[in-house]
């Protein structure tokens, strides 16, 4: 239990900086001096070769931030006060351009800085307490309890042996670093902007505004409309992840058990048809499918001929004036539509998944069950479902969220066929079938309404990392694996 306590305090955060203050308080000189020359503890202690790589990384970060931490960060609190103009000389009939400041550059330069600031500090805080270890290993009383200091060869070769992980860890790191951490604090930094298109670098500067963007998307009044838009846009996308999730998730179960049933003739044919729609590129059937259900598409062509559209139209479900069927040019229509073109596209998927479950399904269990009179649908119910449930669970999570964020059926199926009646909803320039995610891509995209769009991204962010952290803490809290061994 106390080797316990103590892991879990050294790697809490009390206990980081705790280690820290001890370093400090009882380092000798050379440890206080690192404090200033991070070097000095480690040629002291005859780590020549760590102590000048150490004093080379404190050189270039003063260096950085001499030349470009500062000149960035003292614009930071403006993003930037002189204007963009150009000026024609009179002389040589030649347009000069002055030495402007660019916003979204001071931004994106400055919060690169301020991360390069922060991984430092616990660089130096890593270097502290490496310095006071190498004392106390000095200074140890019993030399059998001492620990054989490494040289620079042996931390080298260290990361090709025990610390090989490291070393395959550091590349994919760097990467998540550029590609996703630093573009977030930028996009969450420009929700806090006035950075549209009126205030588009480098022409024109952009400046902080708090948190008017995020009372603006609640607002709804004559000249502000997000708040309405938000409100219809964001119920629309949880139903709709809702409903794309467990429609897939349930036929893809129920194709697989037909296909795998023992009554089914030629099972592999079947199962290779579903999978060659996989095999075709998404943005390909979904565009193929605008043109098919288009107003002037093939499948009002038939519905005409056959009768179907006059049909619809005297029982209330097309409109009187309209000589076709709006699948994808009506709200509820389209909505309706892009569901079932949904199920189309992502059952296949679901098939493969359920018919690897379907096959590993304990065979005991249902032995037991048709031994206690239990019929097919008592089965599927009762051992099945909540196998399936249970393995599937995390894959239905990461589709929920990923269809939150479900991009290509929503906007390749809508673009260019749904125009909007809502005024309201056109003057926050969305549509009602869009998602948050299509949504902020037409008002960056489309209306270079980058604040605003930042502001979605957020949001977006937080539903999904809220629902996924509630669904899987409540998954792993009870252990049933036991149940299906």
């Amino acid at each position: 239990m106390k080797d316990n306590t103590n892991k879990k305090e050294r790697f809490s955060f009390v206990g980081y900086f705790k280690d820290l203050v001890t370093a400090i308080a009882k380092g000798d000189w050379s440890v206080k001096l690192s404090m200033l020359f991070m070097g000095a503890g480690y040629t002291f202690h005859k780590q020549v070769i760590k102590g000048i790589l150490v004093t080379i990384i404190e050189i270039a970060f003063i260096m950085m931030c001499i030349f470009y931490a500062a000149p960035n960060l003292a614009k930071f609190g403006t993003l930037g006060t002189v204007q963009f103009e150009q000026v024609l000389d009179p002389l040589t009939l030649q347009t000069t351009v002055n030495d402007y400041d660019n916003s979204f550059t001071i931004l994106l330069n400055s919060i690169i800085a301020l991360f390069l600031i922060v991984c430092f500090v616990f660089f130096w805080i890593s270097n502290m307490k490496s310095v006071y270890r190498l004392q106390v290993i000095d200074n140890a009383p019993d030399s059998l309890l001492k620990k054989r200091i490494n040289t620079f060869i042996e931390d080298i070769n260290s990361l090709f042996s025990e610390k090989f992980h490291l070393t395959l860890l550091a590349l994919p790191t760097l990467g998540v670093i550029l590609m996703n951490i630093i573009p977030i604090f930028v996009m969450i930094a420009i929700a806090f902007t006035n950075y549209d298109q009126s205030h588009m670098p480098p022409n024109a500067l952009f400046t902080w505004v708090g948190f008017a963007n995020f009372k603006n998307i609640l607002a709804n009044s004559m000249t502000v409309t997000f708040g309405y838009a938000f409100k219809k846009i964001l119920g629309w996308t949880l139903l709709w992840a809702v409903l794309a999730t467990l429609t897939t998730f349930i036929f893809g179960v129920l194709l697989a058990m037909f296909i795998n049933s023992r009554t089914t003739k030629w099972p592999k044919m079947w199962r290779t048809l579903f999978i060659v729609a996989i095999a075709v590129p998404q943005f390909v059937t979904l565009l193929l499918v605008r043109y098919f259900f288009g107003d002037t598409g093939i499948v009002n062509s038939i519905c005409s001929n056959l009768g179907v559209t006059e049909f619809l139209k005297s029982v209330g479900l097309v409109s009187q004036h309209l000589n076709y069927i709006p699948f994808l040019s009506s709200e509820h229509w389209a909505k309706f539509m892009i569901v079932m073109i949904n199920i189309w596209v992502g059952v296949p998927y679901q098939m493969l998944i359920a018919t690897g479950v379907l096959m590993n399904i304990p065979g005991d269990q249902i032995e037991s069950a048709k031994i206690d009179g239990a019929n097919k649908f008592q089965t599927f119910v009762s051992i099945t479902m909540p196998y399936v449930l249970f393995i599937q669970g995390p894959s239905l999570i990461t589709d929920f969220v990923k269809n939150i964020n479900n991009f290509n059926v929503i906007y390749l199926l809508t673009n260019n066929s749904f125009i909007t009646p809502d005024q309201a909803l056109a003057n926050s320039n969305a549509k009602e079938v869009d998602l948050l995610v299509t949504w902020l891509f037409r008002l960056t995209n489309e209306y270079y309404n980058y604040k605003m769009a930042s502001v979605i991204g957020i949001i977006v962010f937080i539903i999904s990392a809220v629902f996924t952290i509630l669904s899987f803490t409540r998954m792993i809290a009870g252990d049933r694996e036991g149940d299906y061994q």
